[in-house]
């Protein structure tokens, strides 16, 4: 196992959930799961099915493995996000030969990252900190098992396209966890900068991102505009096109993510992680799924109160009661497993 020290003076995150920075749709998702005590290791047992192993001797045998003696530098990235995210062990990283400007964290036994070269040639060296961050969040925040089922249902949604309500059902699934996933990046923008502390790098990389390398052409204030003009819209027929829009992708758009991550940290909670107030992973069994439902439902309250798209003001009570009452009858069944689970371990003792 590598050890994981800083090259240069950065706060060290001990013992830090991520739930300090996951966005409250996505930690609300995530501590709903987790509080089914067992539930994600049915999961990670699931993702075994789709050959980890496989992945990563794919990557070994194809790719460059970043080390001491390969890309070493990236490697001081890696050990760094590995180092201020307290993880116990530093994550495997592999370049990979595609044009494409990508990043990915793979597995839930072993996870690993993938940079493909598109993105390594794209960014500078305080970019690729924050990325690498980013897919360190992933891993902390243990997105890849959840993911490994949204691909798989997806897959399975294709295979049944000719049932269809068979179909309808496992669309409105993928279009949920489709949403999910797209506020899971929201939470990993943040890990980045957490794990980087360089607030501006993180904006620099999401705007090559968008537009490409040359740097020197582009604004941050005037892409934050291009955001708020994204979000105000046109009329009822631009918020349609948008929302279709989103369909079929896990990625918000590079204004939305920028606009995002911004606003985090100018309301304070990036200082406030870095200067020690988050919560600890000691608490995470203690979190209630029932205020992170709420926190959820108040995030995307407050998100549509800013929003002048005229499509909103249509959804906004109802989901948010809707998120209310959900995270109520989650709790009901949380604790009808973890009793069923104290049974079944009880009977198992007494044979």
């Amino acid at each position: 196992m590598a050890t994981n020290t800083p090259d240069r003076a950065r706060v060290r995150l001990t013992e830090i959930s991520s739930r300090a920075y996951e966005h409250p749709a996505d930690r609300g998702a995530l501590v709903a799961l987790r509080s089914l005590r067992g539930f994600d290791e049915v999961f990670k047992r699931l993702s075994g099915l789709f050959n980890e192993r496989a992945l990563r001797l794919m990557f070994l045998s194809g790719s460059v493995r970043v080390s001491e003696r390969q890309f070493p530098e990236v490697y001081d990235y890696v050990r760094d996000a590995a180092y201020v995210l307290d993880l116990d062990e530093v994550p495997e990283l592999y370049i990979q030969m595609d044009p494409r400007p990508n990043a990915m964290a793979i597995g839930s036994q072993r996870p690993f990252i993938v940079m493909t070269t598109g993105l390594f040639d794209l960014l500078d060296a305080e970019e690729q900190r924050f990325v690498v961050g980013h897919e360190v969040g992933h891993i902390l925040s243990g997105h890849a098992v959840y993911r490994t089922m949204l691909l798989a249902l997806i897959q399975l949604a294709a295979r049944v396209a000719w049932i269809p309500l068979g179909y309808i059902g496992l669309r409105a699934i993928v279009a949920a966890l489709e949403e999910w996933y797209r506020k899971s990046e929201l939470s990993c923008d943040r890990a980045g900068v957490l794990a980087s502390q360089n607030p501006d790098a993180a904006k620099r990389a999401l705007m090559k991102i968008a537009g490409g390398s040359r740097l020197a052409e582009m604004n941050p204030d005037a892409f934050l505009e291009q955001a708020r003009e994204y979000d105000r819209g046109g009329d009822a027929r631009d918020s349609l096109i948008k929302l279709l829009s989103l369909m079929g992708t896990t990625h918000p758009f590079a204004v939305v993510r920028m606009a995002e991550l911004h606003r985090w940290i100018e309301d304070g909670s990036y200082r406030r992680i870095v200067n020690g107030d988050y919560p600890r992973r000691s608490t995470d069994r203690d979190a209630s799924v029932s205020e992170e439902a709420r926190s959820a439902a108040n995030s995307y309250k407050e998100s549509w109160e800013r929003s002048a798209d005229p499509l909103v003001g249509m959804v906004r009570d109802v989901a948010g009661s809707a998120a209310s009452a959900g995270g109520k009858i989650f709790d009901t069944v949380a604790e009808r497993w973890k009793n069923a689970g104290r049974s079944g371990s009880g009977g198992q003792n007494g044979s």
